[in-house]
């Protein structure tokens, strides 16, 4: 019975120990290199499963990752949270491009990151250029500004893309074409069937027609906003943070391809739009699916 009773006492004496040891670990390694292994993609160019940190060298090299998300879902967030966060943990010089943010804006982005004003600021800013959800993005912005890594406003007045959705881009007086980077609204038929293909193709002519330049005009101001922060900061990797329809390479990655062929990017998107089939993409649509999100 006593030598029972030891053995219990030291089974129980080893366990603590252990369970102290774990702890201290799991405090000095937090959650980001689990979190890693844990963001599981599928790799199109290669065609088989792979991991964020599997891939980060590759990641670590390009110089624009453009990161699709469903506007407000937390799980698309949360991935998006985590390869920020390890490509920074890599040793990458980052900086993080939004869709979120007007490039006119900009220098509340700098002010944000530098630390000069508070949260509720940031927020009410926020609110102004993207509506009611700084909530799905604050854990983004808190680690941007906490760790310094410079936030880039991509996107145009809101109103410009608004009314070419409604009336065509030939709508646009000079003033308001002045509001614009310099860009060429024309739609290719290769990406009016890559847009056909991703929302299907319900609706009035005209009007299919209509958004299409709207999302042209979003692709390529998009792509001349980050290629004019890297032509100014060439030794940082810019993670570009969009709607899932920018980040499709026929999108966005197209644009930058168009106006800067030598940059290397990375098209990840989290989710399979309904009207296409997993097993007709390919590494012609994007690089890299997010899996289970």
């Amino acid at each position: 019975m006593n030598a029972s009773s030891s053995h219990c006492s030291g089974f129980n004496g080893t366990w603590l120990i252990t369970s102290f040891l774990l702890a201290i670990f799991l405090a000095v390694f937090p959650a980001s290199s689990r979190a890693a292994e844990e963001l599981r993609l599928w790799d199109l160019n290669h065609s088989r499963a792979t991991t964020l940190s599997e891939i980060l060298p590759a990641l670590s090299s390009a110089d624009l990752l453009i990161v699709g998300e469903a506007h407000g879902n937390p799980r698309h967030h949360a991935a998006q949270m985590t390869i920020i966060r390890e490509m920074l943990a890599s040793g990458t010089a980052i900086a993080v491009g939004l869709e979120m943010f007007q490039q006119r804006e900009q220098q509340v982005l700098d002010d944000w990151v530098a630390g000069a004003i508070p949260e509720s600021e940031m927020s009410r800013a926020f609110t102004r250029n993207w509506g009611n959800l700084w909530s799905a993005y604050r854990d983004i912005f808190i680690y941007c500004r906490d760790h310094g890594v410079p936030m880039v406003g991509l996107n145009v007045p809101r109103e410009i893309t608004r009314k070419v959705a409604r009336q065509g881009f030939a709508s646009l007086t000079r003033e308001e074409l002045g509001l614009l980077p310099p860009i060429v609204c024309r739609i290719d038929p290769e990406y009016e069937a890559f847009l056909r293909r991703f929302v299907g193709t319900d609706g009035h002519a005209g009007a299919f027609e209509r958004f299409c330049e709207a999302q042209l005009v979003w692709d390529a101001a998009f792509a001349v906003h980050a290629l004019d922060y890297l032509k100014n900061q060439p030794d940082h990797t810019m993670i570009v943070l969009t709607g899932s329809v920018h980040a499709w390479k026929p999108a966005m990655p197209f644009q930058v391809h168009r106006l800067a062929p030598q940059i290397r990017q990375v098209s990840i998107v989290p989710d399979i739009p309904a009207h296409m089939d997993r097993l007709d993409i390919t590494a012609n649509d994007a690089d890299f699916l997010m899996l289970g999100l």
